[in-house]
């Protein structure tokens, strides 16, 4: 789809800086199933790869009925929705969790402000006890290899957006793909995939 020859120096731009704590917002062109108008918590990005959580995608999965399957309490909403964080590892589990979590949690990482990151089950032990007003679980992650993300959004596969709280833990559905394209201001009709890093 994205076949043309793409300039080193984009490349570089992006392999120079980290990306980590923004958003890929698929452009409308990228018809891959996993990731079709989708919108991505970049979580980590290095020289090794990047590793990020879909925050659109419904599992079908009711955070009640996920921890009780790992014999973890829920105080939140049983029926909270389980978000697919991305077609790698399925089986694994991941949290995003706003303010009001404990300071000591282990194995946190803060992705933007009022935004933290953790996959630990100690961690969704502490939290799933009595959970902050925002927290998100998430089962499976969105991964790249080396070079791969990069080649992807100097090709034009992705919008790159900054990150929020507000995105973060928006209710799990296709919908936040157009919020955050018409939040940026712009028609998702007139977005066409071009090289370079958007």
């Amino acid at each position: 789809m994205w076949a043309a020859p793409v300039p080193d120096c984009y490349l570089r731009i992006v392999s120079e800086s980290s990306i980590a704590s923004s958003l890929l917002v698929a452009m409308p062109q990228l018809e891959d199933p996993n990731f079709h108008r989708c919108v991505v918590q970049i979580v980590h990005h290095d020289e090794e790869g990047a590793f990020g959580l879909v925050l659109n995608r419904p599992s079908g999965v009711a955070a009640g009925q996920l921890c009780d399957s790992l014999e973890i309490e829920w105080g939140g909403d049983p029926d909270a929705e389980v978000g697919s964080g991305g077609p790698v590892q399925p089986n694994t589990g991941w949290l995003l969790f706003g303010e009001g979590a404990p300071d000591d949690l282990p194995d946190t990482t803060p992705i933007v402000e009022g935004v933290h990151f953790a996959g630990s089950l100690e961690t969704l032990r502490r939290i799933g006890a009595e959970p902050p007003e925002r927290v998100r679980l998430f089962l499976g992650y969105a991964g790249w290899g080396p070079g791969q993300l990069e080649l992807e959004l100097a090709q034009g596969a992705w919008l790159l957006v900054p990150a929020s709280a507000e995105v973060a833990f928006a209710p799990c559905e296709d919908e936040l793909w157009l919020r955050v394209i018409r939040d940026l201001g712009v028609d998702p009709a007139t977005l066409i995939s071009t090289p370079g890093v958007h």
